[in-house]
């Protein structure tokens, strides 16, 4: 009897170690077996066949075809045909895209009717921000999986190769088929031999699933480590030496993706530190790279502090640029014209570059969404950015339609997302920050997706059952499951994002983060030796009379940069979106809102409305027990604790501080503050 009990117990420990994590949305098992006919073989091939054989889902000894076809005018590059019994590409690659579709539609249930499938965007990156000493720059999960420090900080080991396998597996079962490896505040020893050396083995394990590998540079690099006087991009010997360099890394890694540069932002050297535009620098490195194939990614993220508002200062500085840039770069645009907060209008340089490739810049680690603890799903945030419309080209010219190649002739197409991985066993420090590295990869290769469709499809993945009974949708089980938890969780999933606006900044406020670790709230940061643009009350300009930043044209003039008929509506603070009301106007706190609340007692609703909902995911989260394993349940649960602590940190945070300005009551049917303003303005961290 012990010998029974001492086994159970066994299992029941493997059993949770194997619930860690790690596995990420790859829990399925094959449930049959399936006779796969192909006639061609390559590395990607394997793999797709691999992932077929293990992971197959449907009728036992069901045979299924992969067939690469050379003309089929409705696939588009690494595109695909499915249909029951076959798939059809192009490519290798769009061959294990497809297998991934299959294979999702299996385990989600999902009907797999004959319909074709394109990417909305040709390049799909993570951008790593990585240092060389293995830290990550804004990083929630652990150390880099590419870097580390160390006299052995260059050897290549098996547990390395393994680990990048798995990551580029997860990478290729969402179609994303690039990676930035280090940092956009880079080293230049990224460009010698012994990391580009480094870079060839990351390169070799990406590639059979589909992955290009990018670098971050420094743009003074020929003057760094090349040995040069100086590094302006119009001085011939700095143009060899990029030339030079450019064929180095070809030698070692012929499908290398190209360069991402952030230059003369922050800190970072450009070429305006030589009296060059960034079209000067920019056409230089995209020069050296086209007879190769690659591309420059250059970061549209750049600021002075001018004393302009920060908000126009990427539109001032590139759309004069417009049309000078070659066909091989492309800007690289943040979502927003400030910087990744939880609620930004899209940046007024979407649609405006006509001559010019733009891709979208999200961030999916959440610098300022919680980190790796807040449950927050960001395919909400994407989805309503995505489809914000431009009005450009007239109704309907949307974000994404004028960055996928839709409205506008662009030779490269592409999007972008800040990485939020790291060598935590789970990968994102959090179970539900996996969700939004699926999110992303999902929105970028369909860009009209809905974020209830991917929440659905993850909670699916990820905590789906491992036995027959995962697609059988008519079985008790499932339905139990469906009702009492896919629902509630994906509903939860759904409203995270306004939650967090809600407890942090709703109405259009934004940057009122604590300096130390853009984590808690710090309204009042504002010491006289950093930037104005630097300080919390820059941005939500509270005083006496009311609060928020004037962008109108009576203000800063920022809605200028819009289109109309966007710009007159913005402009106006009766037509004015409420979500971003602050962001564009300041108003007296007796303001009369839609709802016939005054501001600040609308502002105090928004602040009580974001605790309450975290407190809700806590009762959510606790009845979905029967449905989870008790290590991923115990970890989010303890998760949701925290984000709760936090909310109520910033509701009281921000109430009290701007209840010295408004000089109004609380209303008396919201849950008083239970800390103090002091207590909360000499804290220096949050966690």
């Amino acid at each position: 009897m012990k010998v029974l009990i001492s086994i159970c117990i066994l299992l029941t420990v493997l059993t949770l170690h194997a619930e860690n994590g790690h596995k990420l949305w790859f829990r399925a098992k094959s449930t049959g077996s399936v006779k796969i006919i192909c006639s061609k073989s390559s590395a990607t091939l394997d793999i797709a066949k691999r992932e077929l054989k293990q992971t197959w889902q449907g009728k036992s000894g069901a045979t299924i075809t992969l067939l690469m076809v050379k003309s089929d005018p409705l696939i588009k590059g690494d595109g695909f045909r499915l249909s029951p019994g076959k798939i059809q590409a192009k490519t290798d690659l769009g061959i294990l895209y497809g297998v991934f579709e299959l294979l999702r539609r299996q385990q989600t249930g999902e009907q797999v009717i004959e319909e074709v499938f394109n990417p909305s965007y040709e390049r799909r990156l993570l951008d790593h921000w990585d240092n060389l000493d293995g830290t990550i720059e804004r990083g929630y999960a652990g150390h880099s999986i590419f870097w580390r420090k160390g006299k052995d900080s260059l050897v290549v080991t098996e547990n390395d190769k393994k680990l990048w396998s798995q990551y580029a597996l997860a990478n290729a079962s969402i179609g994303i088929n690039g990676a930035v490896l280090d940092n956009v505040n880079a080293s230049p020893l990224i460009l010698t031999k012994a990391y580009l050396v480094r870079v060839q083995a990351i390169a070799k394990v990406l590639r059979p699933y589909g992955m290009k590998t990018y670098l971050s540079i420094n743009f003074a690099s020929p003057s760094v480590i090349g040995g040069l006087k100086t590094s302006d991009p119009l001085n011939p010997e700095v143009i060899k030496w990029w030339r030079e360099k450019v064929i180095e890394i070809y030698k070692l890694i012929p499908d290398f993706g190209g360069f991402l540069v952030k230059a003369s932002s922050e800190g970072q050297p450009g070429p305006q530190d030589y009296g060059r535009t960034h079209a000067d620098g920019a056409n230089m490195l995209a020069d050296a790279l086209k007879p190769f194939g690659g591309i420059v990614m250059w970061r549209a993220f750049v600021y002075s502090a001018s004393g302009d508002d920060r908000a126009k200062q990427a539109y001032s500085e590139f759309m004069p640029l417009d049309g000078k840039f070659r066909d091989n770069l492309i800007i690289q645009v943040k979502n927003g014209p400030v910087d990744f907060q939880p609620r930004e209008p899209f940046s007024p340089l979407f649609g405006a570059m006509k001559k010019t490739s733009l891709m979208p810049e999200l961030q999916i680690t959440q610098e300022y969404l919680g980190q790796s603890i807040h449950l927050v799903f960001l395919a909400t945030m994407w989805e309503e950015f995505l489809k914000s419309d431009t009005y450009q080209e007239g109704v309907g010219s949307t974000v994404a339609r004028c960055t996928d190649g839709s409205i506008y002739p662009q030779k490269h197409t592409a999007i972008a997302g800040v990485s939020n991985i790291g060598l935590d066993t789970n990968w994102c420090g959090h179970t539900f920050a996996q969700a939004n590295w699926y999110a992303f990869g999902r929105l970028a290769w369909d860009n009209t997706l809905s974020s209830s469709q991917i929440a659905d499809e993850w909670i699916k993945l990820t905590f789906g059952q491992t036995s027959k009974d995962t697609n059988d949708f008519t079985t008790p089980i499932y339905a139990d499951r469906n009702e009492n938890f896919l629902r509630p969780v994906r509903q939860m999933m759904l409203e995270s994002r306004e939650a967090a606006v809600n407890y942090m900044m709703p109405l259009g406020l934004h940057c009122l983060f604590s300096p130390y670790d853009h984590y808690g709230p710090g309204p009042w940061w504002a010491p006289k030796y950093v930037r104005k643009d630097w300080t919390a009350p820059y941005y939500h300009q509270a005083d006496t009379n009311g609060i928020g930043f004037d962008r109108t044209q009576t203000g800063s003039n920022a809605v200028s940069q819009y289109h109309e008929p966007l710009r007159s509506i913005i402009n106006n603070v009766k037509t004015c979106p409420e979500i971003y009301l602050l962001w564009f106007h300041h108003l007296p706190w007796d303001y009369k809102m839609k709802s016939g609340l005054t501001l600040w007692d609308e502002m105090c609703y928004h602040y009580e409305e974001g605790l309450q909902e975290v407190r809700r995911f806590q009762k959510i989260w606790d009845k979905a027990k029967p449905y989870v394993d008790a290590e991923r349940f115990s970890l989010i649960q303890n998760k949701l604790r925290k984000q709760c602590e936090n909310a109520q940190v910033w509701k009281d945070a921000c109430l009290l501080y701007f209840q010295q300005f408004s000089r109004l009551p609380i209303p008396y049917n919201i849950e008083r503050p239970v800390h103090n303003l002091d207590d909360l303005e000499s804290a220096r961290s949050f966690y």
